[in-house]
């Protein structure tokens, strides 16, 4: 299949433009190639899947059958590519690697880095103008790496760019806590690769805060409980929880529907019972302040105050960056930041990811036509998703943008009733894990695929 040029643009064939060359980017511009409808990815990274490059070292708790698009593979089949072992395990770096780049080639210059988005519009028309605004192309204001500044025309605009760049604070009230970007050395929001000998320098010996209590704190503090281990030199992780410790705080542990999300919350769990973390519960962090001895320590909205930590790793959750959008109309949940329609099937106090049935393009409409948030961006602050639901949204999309309605409106993702939950996390080969469907180990604040119900889970 060919990427159609770019060579000659008519006012009625402008590009789709797509923001984030990451899984569900790179999908979207597939399955607009598949449509005869020219796409331009503009990826703000130095290559494919800049954000999944960061997270390299943790492996998904889904299987390569699970992370492969349908349309993707049809583009990369005729240059050679197979696809790995459906039944394992990918890290990050596979992903990226062995599909994501592979997929950006083949699209060819139809992919651009180094490209930021700083701005959509309708031409000639800001947010507030009523008049012959529908018939108006998109302008997608971009500044490139070197600071060079263009306006790209667009007929419809795709965002894909994700969450990842916008991890949530450790403030309770979901703003910095005071002090937390002056003490911004020592605070992380990342799950460390401690594989990294200067990473693992910074924590080893350390007392670390470890805030969150979703699938990705449970990975920090079983790193953080292993290193401890090894080393025994007074490493130590003090889990810090906003609620109580219940029946639920750990997961399901061996009768999680998610094995590897219940496998690591058995491994925190014998991280506190072992002594090599603590845990502090209904603990909502209001300040980050230093002692004489220039450590850290974090005080609580009830004016509650920690023993002094080295270090803290905040694994709160993430938030989409919505600043670039501010002149196109979004109709947006106002607790999720997800699309109106969509967001009462997301709301992760009454769904997990076995429970958000697949969904398109009438789920991901806004007031401004020709615009759609998609992949973890759409999902807002809600912290499950599943990266084939990712798949399926900018199929649905395509094909609408296409003219094919009855298309975009057919649902052609068929879940396994478990919900597709399972897969390796933490374990070092996929044959350590229990099979069953797959869900997505969260990099410590990124959440695309298929990711578990958790305050700071992402994944795929």
């Amino acid at each position: 299949m060919t990427v159609p040029s770019r060579e000659v643009l008519t006012a009625d064939r402008l590009p789709v433009v797509v923001i984030g060359a990451g899984p569900v980017g790179l999908a979207a511009a597939a399955h607009l190639v598949e449509r005869g409808i020219e796409p331009l990815v503009l990826e703000a990274g130095p290559a494919a899947g800049s954000a999944v490059r960061e997270w390299s070292h943790v492996r998904l708790f889904s299987t390569w059958g699970e992370v492969v698009d349908p349309a993707a593979e049809k583009l990369l089949a005729p240059t050679g590519w197979v696809r790995p072992d459906a039944s394992a395990y990918p890290t990050g770096g596979d992903w990226a690697e062995r599909y994501l780049q592979p997929l950006a080639d083949i699209l060819g210059d139809t992919v651009r880095y180094g490209a930021t988005v700083t701005g959509v519009a309708r031409a000639g028309r800001d947010r507030i103008v009523d008049s012959g605004r529908d018939g108006q192309p998109f302008t997608v204001h971009v500044q490139s790496a070197d600071g060079h500044e263009e306006r790209i025309t667009a007929r419809a605009v795709i965002d894909a760019s994700g969450t990842w760049s916008t991890p949530s604070p450790v403030g309770a009230d979901g703003l910095p806590a005071l002090g937390e970007k002056a003490a911004g050395g020592r605070v992380s929001y990342r799950v460390p690769d401690l594989m990294n000998p200067a990473v693992r320098a910074r924590y080893a010996g350390k007392r670390t805060a470890v805030v969150g209590s979703g699938a990705s704190a449970f990975t920090a503090l079983a790193l953080l409980a292993d290193l401890a281990e090894e080393e025994e030199n007074g490493t130590h992780a003090v889990w810090i929880l906003r609620r109580g410790i219940g029946a639920n705080t750990y997961g399901g542990g061996e009768a999680d529907q998610l094995p590897a999300r219940g496998a690591l919350g058995l491994r925190a769990k014998a991280a506190v019972e072992a002594g090599r973390a603590s845990a502090v519960t209904g603990f909502r962090t209001r300040a980050v302040q230093r002692d004489d001895d220039d450590r850290l320590v974090l005080v609580a909205e009830d004016d509650r105050r920690l023993d002094p930590v080295d270090e803290v790793i905040v694994l709160t959750g993430f938030r989409p960056d919505l600043s670039f959008l501010s002149e196109v109309r979004l109709g947006l949940d106002e607790r999720l930041q997800a699309p109106t329609a969509l967001a009462p099937l997301i709301d992760p106090n009454v769904h997990s990811c076995g429970t958000v049935y697949p969904h398109g393009v009438n789920e991901l409409t806004h007031p401004e036509q020709g615009v759609y948030l998609v992949g973890m961006k759409s999902y807002g602050r809600a912290p499950t998703f599943l990266a084939m639901t990712g798949y399926e949204q900018v199929r649905s999309i395509a094909a609408a943008i296409a003219g094919d309605q009855e298309a975009a409106e057919r649902v052609e993702l068929i879940l396994p009733e478990t919900g597709v939950c399972g897969g390796a996390g933490l374990f070092d080969e996929p044959e350590n894990a229990e099979q069953s469907g797959g869900c997505c180990a969260a990099p410590a604040t990124l959440q695309i695929g298929i990711g578990a119900p958790a305050n700071t889970s992402g994944g795929c």
